[in-house]
């Protein structure tokens, strides 16, 4: 039977994070592998406290980061661990610590794989508490989708619907570009072949560009409808709460697009955002439409935008998987 590692990644969410371990437990009976919890140096009682809950439980194994480098590098610090005993496993499957896998979900991602040797990832249905839908499936960034995703206008949206980032949650297994990180299972061999998580990348984008350097090594994404997950959403992040864009998000989405595509296109990137972002301030002038950015997030994004392009790129970092030399453990 292959095996599977599962990575939870706790920021400041133990009691949360217990619960997603006793889903992701339940789930993972009868199947390989083990489960790994990595704090990312969370610095408030969350490692002493998720490694005394878990003393004593089979194939579980809490680690502490040591250094809180954002979404991608904790997750990072799972995928290189291995598991205990020194071996690489044949998937990985990353769970938020928000995110509670259902009945059968874990299964029904490895059986897909299992059948399908050429997919690469597989990321499940995610849904709220009370079974409301979550948008967790995606194209990729262009400039096409930088314009319509600003605008918010209707003639524009329905002239670039194929170029849309959110694709309307499939009601059936399919490939898409990418999907969000709360529930995705990671064929090895991709990983070995495309590298891990881009740790350039603090939050946000950094599932963007896994998927994307899958999907160019020839390993697409696939939406599996019949695995279900239930998602809380943004507890670690705060994101629902925001008043203002933080700076991470705007670096991470500079660096995908001069990462992926080159200064130019980025720049053309940000042009056509702001296009689109005029044109949906005006509208809101005059048709009195509500508030949809966070506060100063068009003058933010200029100003972020036009500071970075005319300063050097920053390097991708992309770590391989292999064996951590130093990591705190329980």
């Amino acid at each position: 039977m292959p095996s599977i590692l599962t990575i939870i990644l706790n920021y400041k969410t133990p009691e949360m994070t217990l619960q997603s371990l006793a889903a992701a437990l339940r789930e993972m009976a009868g199947l390989e592998g083990e489960i790994v919890i990595v704090d990312n140096d969370s610095n408030d009682g969350s490692f002493e406290m998720l490694s005394a809950s878990a003393q004593g439980l089979p194939r579980v194994r809490v680690v502490q980061s040591g250094h809180n480098g954002g979404f991608g590098a904790g997750n990072n610090v799972g995928l290189r661990l291995g598991l205990s005993d020194g071996s690489a496993p044949d998937y990985y499957y990353v769970l938020n610590s928000d995110a509670f896998p259902d009945e059968g979900s874990i299964r029904a991602l490895l059986d897909h794989l299992e059948a399908n040797p050429k997919v690469g990832f597989a990321g499940s249905y995610i849904h709220g508490p009370e079974g409301d839908p979550h948008l967790t499936t995606f194209r990729f960034p262009s400039i096409w989708s930088e314009l319509e995703g600003a605008a918010r206008f209707g003639p524009i949206s329905r002239a670039l619907r194929n170029k849309r980032v959110p694709i309307d949650v499939p009601d059936q297994t399919c490939e898409v570009d990418w999907l969000a990180g709360a529930s995705l299972m990671m064929r090895r061999k991709v990983l070995e072949d495309i590298g891990l998580f881009d740790e350039t990348f603090f939050l946000y984008f950094e599932e963007t560009d896994l998927c994307r350097r899958a999907k160019l090594a020839g390993w697409p994404t696939v939406f599996v409808r019949s695995s279900e997950v239930t998602h809380i959403g943004s507890v670690s992040t705060g994101m629902k709460t925001w008043a203002r864009m933080p700076q991470y998000w705007f670096d991470s989405r500079l660096h995908y697009f001069t990462k992926n595509h080159g200064w130019l296109y980025a720049l053309l990137a940000v042009k056509a955002h702001v296009v689109g972002g005029l044109l949906w301030r005006v509208r809101r002038l005059l048709q009195g439409k509500p508030q949809a950015d966070p506060d100063h997030f068009l003058r933010d994004l200029i100003v972020h935008d036009t500071r970075n392009l005319l300063s050097r790129p920053r390097a991708a970092k992309v770590p391989r998987l292999g064996t951590l030399e130093r990591v705190g453990e329980s």
